[in-house]
């Protein structure tokens, strides 16, 4: 049966190599970007997530995708004391209320047809926090839990949600972060320290493509499962914060990013 997808963030990194993995496994594709752009075998939109008019402009495409991917978002990075009021609100609106919101708008038909998927793009910031990510981080552990929960609403009408979590990923995404910090900020030293750890992983980090086929499995697995973790060692990752004190996972985190904890 032909499929209907359509992912947001498509110009570039992840979201580009899910919609051109998707389009050659046949899938009609919906892209979105920010400004006119074009992908090859992708129909590409216009979509501004800070903007709610723009959001319901989508309406009438979402009501007809059987696959959303959420992948559009804002990476952010500050000390949580000095972290601007617009910027946390911003953040929130790209990463959280937008895709929301979306997935509100392609539900209904996913429920009435009787099949569909919605995945969330995470990240494993949301269960190894790390300094100076604070609003990120929260606003990934977000996207998550609406899924984890709204999944056992949608599951009885064979529609499942569920999270995809990638850690470091090769997608220049250091270029576009945002980030702040206050002049004479007691916290600039081990900021600045954090950031030159997060380019380096992201340099050495994962091609998008390997998350990009985490995805495909998500939306093509006949029960896809609450959650599905990439890169960064995530098996072993993931076994031993189940086995080793929580302490222990932590100082292992901030060493990841040359922080003294």
């Amino acid at each position: 049966m032909s499929r209907t997808a359509l992912i947001t963030g498509s110009s570039s990194g992840i979201g580009k190599a899910t919609a051109e993995l998707l389009a050659a496994r046949g899938y009609r594709v919906f892209g979105t970007s920010r400004s006119a752009c074009e992908v090859p075998g992708v129909e590409m939109l216009r979509l501004d997530l800070t903007d709610p008019a723009s959001v319901e402009a989508l309406a009438p495409v979402l009501r007809d995708v059987d696959v959303l991917v959420n992948n559009a978002g804002e990476s952010q990075s500050a000390p949580f004391e000095e972290l601007p009021g617009d910027m946390l609100r911003r953040l929130f609106e790209t990463n959280v209320f937008g895709p929301v919101r979306l997935a509100q708008l392609a539900l209904p038909g996913m429920r009435e047809r009787g099949h569909g998927r919605v995945v969330m793009i995470g990240s494993m910031l949301a269960s190894f926090p790390v300094a100076y990510r604070s609003a990120y981080t929260a606003s990934k552990a977000a996207i998550k839990g609406f899924a984890n929960a709204a999944r056992h609403e949608f599951s009885p009408f064979g529609v499942w949600l569920t999270t995809v979590e990638p850690g470091a990923i090769a997608t220049g995404i250091s270029e576009r972060r945002t980030t702040f910090v206050a002049p004479g900020s007691p916290h600039a030293r081990d900021f600045a320290t954090m950031l030159a750890a997060l380019r380096r992983n992201e340099r050495a980090g994962t091609p998008p493509a390997r998350v990009a086929a985490t995805v495909l499995k998500a939306i093509e697995d006949p029960r896809p499962r609450q959650r599905y973790a990439v890169g960064s060692g995530a098996p072993l990752v993931f076994a031993l914060r189940r086995l080793l004190p929580v302490a222990v996972v932590e100082r292992a985190t901030h060493r990841r990013h040359d922080l003294p904890r």
